[in-house]
């Protein structure tokens, strides 16, 4: 076994023994279904933390010679599958991090030089007479040693887009590494050495305007994970089960880390995320203290039209149509807000709705992400309104009518270029944004039928909280007292009955004559 070539199942192994492991080898399936055909080479992304270099770890175990994993595999899902014992350590395994070529203080052209000198010296040592002391072209010493010694390879590569990161701005090295790539997987001399190619990284594969840098790659993304969306993350099922085995509350493990949703799977959960909290017994935002929030922080402040006022939407829980198509799937070609959030979508900042076109902030996780890159942000403002919520809330609690009208007030002056106000509905953003710290005592619904109608805004208490209910009815142009009136003759304290607590009525009306807030506040007496 060496340290590229036919690495063994000792990674694989780690994860399969780890108190936690949530059996994902039916991808396997998928990968035994395509070896050896036109559609060989796959590219997987996903955002960090995602389980990217799990997975490479896996096919490494699975299709490498010079191990026996028949043990390692033997109780999960691909051991049913017809194609298991076909497959099962028959190929060369190639397998390369891209990360592991890179120095600090290194330049790009260091690290390619690297790739194929290390990789060839291994492949040297393997099968000895073959490969010149002088050669340098990982591609060209693959064709050798196929043509040679009859070598086919099994290619996974993981952080496949790491130039593209590390090295950002450098088109030149990052051209020169695509050229090398299209060696690998490209063309005729590697359909003939390359029985199946796997890549994985962040980011798709890059493209140059519209056209793809490897076009000959079939694409599974945060966008579009077709077939293999069950294996982007956890599932539903999955989580239900790890949640009755470890004694975890299922409903505070949705809010935190589920929200991504796709065509074939409605529910996707981080997975090292539910790991973390499952190992440390509590809730937390673990996957984002993995990088600093500057980089978040610095995609959001970027000056596209549009980009502001779309983030601050979806923090008052709205969504935001977005256009995924022009994305180069880099770090730097960005032309628009569409572009900003595209990117946002494959570091897993935002969740895509592909039928509908919009992206959304996913779970309690992502919105504290978003909650701390704007702390640090200029957006002054948004800032204060998420700091004020607080303040806000405590007064409705002691029905302090004035303190929150001129609270809410304050938030819609300070962000009248961000929230416009034509309807009830802008102002139900204003409201969810003004009590935007209120989700870590209640579950806030908007639009919850009640009643002979819907409730505009109501926030339940959590299990733990000992926190009034409240209704929030909204106004434009009429009264507050009317907002209370229509609480009370359309029933819909009903929603909120089973509680038990007191049951706050909170009416708000928005004067666009006067640009003055009214607000009420009345405790429900049974």
């Amino acid at each position: 076994m060496g340290i590229y070539v036919n690495p063994g199942n000792e990674s694989f192994r780690r994860a399969v023994n780890s108190k936690i492991y949530v059996d994902k080898t039916g991808l396997l399936k998928y990968t035994n279904d395509v070896i050896g055909t036109e559609q060989r080479a796959v590219c997987v992304s996903r955002p960090r933390r995602f389980g990217k270099s799990m997975t490479a770890g896996m096919l490494a175990a699975y299709y490498g010679k010079g191990c026996d994993s028949r043990e390692l595999f033997q109780q999960y899902t691909i051991a049913g599958v017809e194609s298991y014992e076909e497959h099962l350590n028959q190929y060369n395994v190639l397998h390369l991090d891209i990360t592991d070529f890179y120095r600090s203080g290194d330049c790009p052209e260091d690290m390619l030089c690297r790739i194929n000198v290390e990789v060839i010296a291994e492949l040297r040592n393997i099968y000895p007479g073959i490969l010149k002391e002088d050669e340098n072209n990982l591609p060209y010493a693959l064709a050798r040693l196929n043509e040679a010694a009859k070598a086919v390879f099994v290619i996974i590569i993981d952080e496949w887009d790491a130039i593209f990161r590390e090295y950002k701005d450098d088109i030149a090295a990052q051209k020169e590494y695509v050229k090398l790539l299209r060696g690998l997987f490209k063309g005729e001399a590697s359909k003939r050495f390359a029985k199946l190619v796997y890549i994985t990284g962040i980011l798709p594969v890059k493209k140059y305007g519209t056209e793809s840098a490897l076009n000959n790659f079939y694409e599974f993304t945060m966008v579009n994970p077709k077939n293999l969306s069950q294996y982007v993350g956890f599932t539903e099922e999955e989580v239900r089960s790890l949640c009755s085995r470890y004694d975890m509350d299922f409903e505070e493990m949705e809010r935190w880390y589920d929200g991504y949703s796709f065509r074939k799977i409605k529910h996707i959960y981080n997975p090292n995320s539910v790991v973390q909290a499952i190992m440390m017994q509590d809730y937390d935002n673990y996957w984002s203290r993995t990088e600093t929030y500057e980089s978040l922080k610095d995609y959001i402040s970027m000056n596209f039209d549009g980009l502001k006022d779309g983030v601050v939407g979806m923090l008052a829980g709205e969504r935001c149509k977005v256009n995924t198509d022009s994305f180069e799937n880099d770090v730097t070609s960005f032309k628009s807000k569409d572009d900003v959030l595209t990117a946002l979508i494959h570091l897993g900042y935002l969740a895509y709705d592909r039928d509908e076109r919009e992206v959304y902030i996913p779970n309690e996780e992502i919105r504290s992400a978003f909650s701390n890159a704007i702390q640090k942000s200029d957006w002054s403002s948004v800032s204060r309104a998420i700091q004020a919520s607080d303040s806000l809330l405590k007064a409705t609690w002691r029905k302090d009518c004035e303190a929150v009208a001129k609270g809410i007030s304050e938030v819609h002056m300070s962000n009248t270029s961000i929230l416009a106000y034509n309807d009830e509905n802008a102002l139900s953003c204003v409201i969810t944004l003004a009590y935007y710290n209120a989700v870590n005592d209640y579950t806030m619904v908007r639009e919850m039928p009640a009643g002979k109608g819907y409730a505009d805004i109501v926030f339940v208490p959590r299990k733990w909280s000992d926190k009034p209910a409240m209704i929030v009815e909204l106004k434009y142009g009429k009264s507050a007292g009317e907002a209370i009136e229509q609480i009370k003759d359309r029933g819909y304290v009903k929603n909120v009955e089973g509680y038990g607590g007191k049951v706050l009525l909170v009416g708000v009306n928005y004067d666009r004559r006067t640009k003055e807030y009214e607000c009420l506040i009345e405790e429900w007496v049974r």
